[in-house]
């Protein structure tokens, strides 16, 4: 069950944050490791890289000319 906030509450809250200012320290990656680090965080498993797209894409092609050629025996 989530917290319920009075409007008080959250007004004071929301104050604090805009004094705190959490997003002036959110800076991100800066070295090129860290980048490169970053870019992969969308990434779930390699069955979605262009590599293995591709892949698919010729093992598909193979397969419709394996089917093409056997219909036409």
């Amino acid at each position: 069950m989530g917290r319920h906030w009075t409007a008080e509450q959250r007004a004071k809250q929301a104050n604090a944050i805009r004094r705190w200012k959490p997003w002036d320290s959110a800076t991100g990656p800066v070295t090129d490791a860290g980048k490169a680090t970053a870019a992969l965080n969308a990434l779930k498993h390699g069955m979605r890289s262009a590599q293995w797209r591709d892949e698919r894409r010729r093992v598909k092609e193979l397969l419709r000319e394996c089917r093409a050629r056997l219909e036409k025996r």
